[in-house]
């Protein structure tokens, strides 16, 4: 039985409180030290917009990475003030992508932030084998969303990176959102790990994935959070749902993190909440050496500062302990 929440939409919901659990996190953020950020190629206006005000808000300090003859024109033509941000000048947005990288492994910054690129032109530098960012863990994307006719702050994952996740994989990626989650300060997450259905069956591989999921965190190899699966999407965020089902969890109608079958389930599903159900979409790459703000061309000014806020949120959080638990 489809719950009514999986598909109602917006409808009779109030729009002017859909930013609420942003400002929550963008209040903290402010409260916290600034973040260095190297933006890489901030050569299009939201992509420049976006971080210097972040600046500004003094959630992060940008190091601006690109051809600086046009980062200035593009300030002049928009009435930006860069004067007091530092500007490595670099030809090309491959180029500042390499070198964006190169001040993260020298240590000269907490975080990384797409500009104006292509992600994967910036993902190749991030994870290129000899010159990259990666580390033990495998790196993957988490979409931390505020629906508006939502409760609780949602995160998708993995809806960019990886695309067909095996069970190793998904064990990374929800180590790598539960850390997200306790870290930023949101608690002890409900996690559940999406199928198509509610039951074991070994006609749908991801059912099965799920089950072991759950069983790797009852043992140990997964930490912080609490599991269950499978759940189909309308008795994991839907506690009537949960009840007509007959489903009896703490994570069941109450989840806060959706893990995905796969980056085409992840995809649909975070596009389907934001163009649907009016829901903003910060997005991160976690695993690597340091947070990675991955965000759409697309965003809104809005939506970089609260990937803004989130991820310096993170690296604070990181800078105060020596390191993150690994499971």
């Amino acid at each position: 039985m489809t719950s009514p929440i999986a598909v109602a939409g917006v409808q009779g919901t109030d729009l002017s409180a859909s930013h609420a659990k942003y400002e929550r996190l963008i209040a903290k953020a402010k409260e916290a030290p600034a973040s260095v950020t190297v933006v890489v190629h901030p050569c299009e206006e939201t992509s420049l917009r976006g971080p210097l005000e972040a600046a500004e808000a003094g959630i992060i300090r940008p190091i601006l990475v690109g051809p600086a003859t046009r980062i200035c024109a593009l300030a002049r033509e928009h009435g930006l003030d860069i004067a007091k941000y530092e500007i490595v000048d670099v030809e090309h947005s491959e180029a500042a992508a390499a070198k964006g990288v190169e001040l993260i492994r020298a240590g000269k910054a907490d975080l990384l932030m797409k500009g104006s690129l292509h992600t994967d032109e910036l993902m190749r530098a991030v994870t290129a084998s000899a010159t990259g960012l990666r580390t033990a863990r495998r790196i993957s994307h988490v979409f931390v969303m505020d629906v508006p006719s939502h409760e609780d702050t949602l995160f998708v994952t993995d809806a960019a990176i990886n695309i067909a996740p095996d069970l190793e994989v998904k064990r990374d990626i929800v180590q790598n959102a539960i850390d997200l989650f306790v870290e930023i300060g949101l608690g002890t997450p409900r996690v559940a790990i999406l199928s198509a259905v509610e039951t074991v069956t070994s006609k749908i591989p991801s059912t099965i994935e799920a089950a072991a999921l759950c069983k790797m965190a009852d043992r140990g190899q997964i930490t912080r959070g609490i599991l269950d699966g499978p759940l189909a999407f309308d008795n994991a965020i839907d506690p009537e749902a949960a009840r007509i089902k007959g489903i009896t969890s703490p994570v069941a109608g109450h989840a806060q993190i959706l893990v995905v079958p796969n980056l085409e389930a992840g995809n649909m599903l975070a596009k389907n909440l934001i163009f649907l159900s009016h829901a903003d979409a910060a997005g991160l790459v976690l695993g690597a050496r340091v947070p990675i703000i991955l965000t759409s061309r697309a965003d809104s000014v809005r939506t970089r500062m609260a990937s803004c806020a989130i991820a310096s949120l993170f690296a604070n959080a990181r800078r105060r302990s020596t390191a993150l638990p690994r499971a």
